[in-house]
């Protein structure tokens, strides 16, 4: 089964400082952040790794409207916190006392069963109240915090990673799991039903994780699969507008569950932000993407100098995602509809195949002679060799020295020739970067404390 990941969101009225607090939690741990290429927006979901514990933080202000982010829509962005989340940040001013909408706030996030930490912001304030003022929300534990000033930061990813597993041990399978991933009305449960219509056989109805995932295992050939639907996000008669109505954490979800996830568009509303940012937590997340044009159907001049003059427009709003395959579907036609399942199977194969050491470092050594890595003026980088330490997504990890001098664009260079090579079309894939003198530094530092360490032990007197 895919790994997924606790999911930590961040709650409280306006103004209160929820979005400073993610930035900072977020850019202090180095975390990667879901890309937006064409947005200036700060990002609402980030990944955060502290203490070997890796969990998303979603800051919910971002999801909402800021015009009506109280009466309107904080009580949709608690509900959804409390079933999506692991871990429920409350937020409040610790400048101002506590009034009803943290009241409201603090039953709604207690009431839901899920770990409640109480974070009192904007500690650094002259007229801050002290803690016995907030123990009233009943939450029993309170952090004071001031992200202005990095203050409490430490103590709040402590707290936050004795609540959740240093990762999810779940037991391995054979199902494919393919999610249908988009903005409302772009054809998801259309697609869903075609797609479950399809095939051979209908093995069974599974009942959702949350009332807003559908699921349906099908069997396509020989291979188990389970098809997750995000659809139903949308409350009747409510008209959903981008980001801020989109239903971000129970998508979040149904991505880390998935191994292949169909980023839906509608081909008479493309390139949105939202499509750039969903397609950016596909990528984060290291699942298998396939970028889905649909509703075909409805163009009435659709020849092939159409598609073709389609897919170069496409293909630079995701330039962040070259290897995503682009596919045209129709449900009401039924076109290439199946050819998404051939394409999923064909992915989950690339994720999964483990190349010989032998064969990537021949790779690696013909690309420096062809194309050696600059650098500065005496100092310029060794790519030694090259070692594959994972799958799903592939993981490679080159050892060398002088490695932080590699241009973004070098790296950029390996990979597209590491996917031309070897065919990973339809994968993100990953490279670290290992310092061979650093990692001696490390491990004399690490031998010279246990030394140090063993030393007192033996004799306190040289403490």
């Amino acid at each position: 089964m895919a790994s997924k990941l606790p999911t930590v969101a961040i709650i409280g009225q306006a103004n209160v400082g929820k979005s400073s607090l993610f930035n900072r939690l977020v850019r202090s741990q180095q975390a990667i952040v879901a890309r937006e290429a064409g947005t200036t927006r700060d990002n609402v979901i980030g990944r955060v790794e502290h203490k070997h514990h890796n969990f998303w933080l979603v800051d919910t202000a971002g999801l909402k409207d800021p015009n009506d982010e109280f009466e309107a829509s904080i009580q949709e962005q608690i509900t959804e916190a409390a079933e999506a989340a692991d871990v429920i940040l409350v937020v409040v001013d610790s400048s101002q006392y506590v009034s009803d909408q943290d009241r409201t706030v603090a039953k709604k996030a207690l009431r839901s069963k899920k770990p409640v930490l109480l974070l009192t912001n904007k500690a650094d304030l002259s007229g801050s109240l002290p803690i016995d003022e907030f123990k009233r929300l009943g939450i029993k534990e309170i952090i004071r915090t001031s992200a202005e000033h990095n203050q409490g930061m430490l103590e709040v990813l402590d707290s936050i990673v004795k609540l959740i597993p240093a990762k999810y041990e779940e037991i391995p399978d054979d199902v494919l799991r393919i999610s249908l991933i988009g903005r409302p009305n772009v054809g998801k449960s259309f697609l869903f039903n075609t797609l479950a219509g399809k095939q051979q056989a209908i093995v069974a109805n599974i009942a959702g994780t949350t009332r807003d995932v559908n699921r349906i295992a099908v069997r396509y050939g020989a291979r188990d699969i389970e098809l997750l639907d995000t659809a139903g996000m949308r409350k009747p008669g409510k008209q959903e507008v981008g980001i801020e109505k989109f239903s971000v954490l129970r998508t979040l979800s149904a991505i880390e569950e998935s191994d292949v996830c169909l980023m839906l568009m509608d081909v008479n509303e493309l390139n949105t932000q939202l499509d750039q940012r969903l397609a950016g937590i596909i990528d984060e997340a290291g699942k298998g993407m396939v970028i889905v044009i649909t509703k075909w159907d409805s163009v009435e001049d659709k020849d092939a100098y159409t598609r073709d003059a389609l897919a170069p427009t496409i293909a630079r709003t995701f330039k962040f995602t070259p290897w995503a395959p682009l596919i045209f579907t129709s449900s009401v036609t039924g076109q290439n509809v199946t050819k998404l399942f051939d394409l999923a199977l064909d992915i989950d194969a690339r994720r999964k195949q483990e190349l010989k050491t032998r064969h990537l470092n021949d790779l690696l050594q013909k690309l420096i002679q062809r194309h050696p890595p600059a650098g500065l003026k005496n100092t310029h980088p060794k790519l030694r060799y090259i070692v594959q330490t994972d799958v799903s997504p592939p993981w490679f990890v080159i050892y060398g020295s002088n490695l932080k001098y590699i241009h973004w664009s070098y790296k950029r260079y390996l990979e597209r020739h590491m996917r031309e090579t070897f065919n990973f079309a339809g994968t993100p894939i990953r490279f670290s970067f290992r310092d061979e003198k650093q990692i001696k530094a490390n491990r004399e530092k690490e031998q010279a404390d246990k030394e140090k360490l063993a030393k007192e032990t033996i004799d306190p007197e040289t403490k």
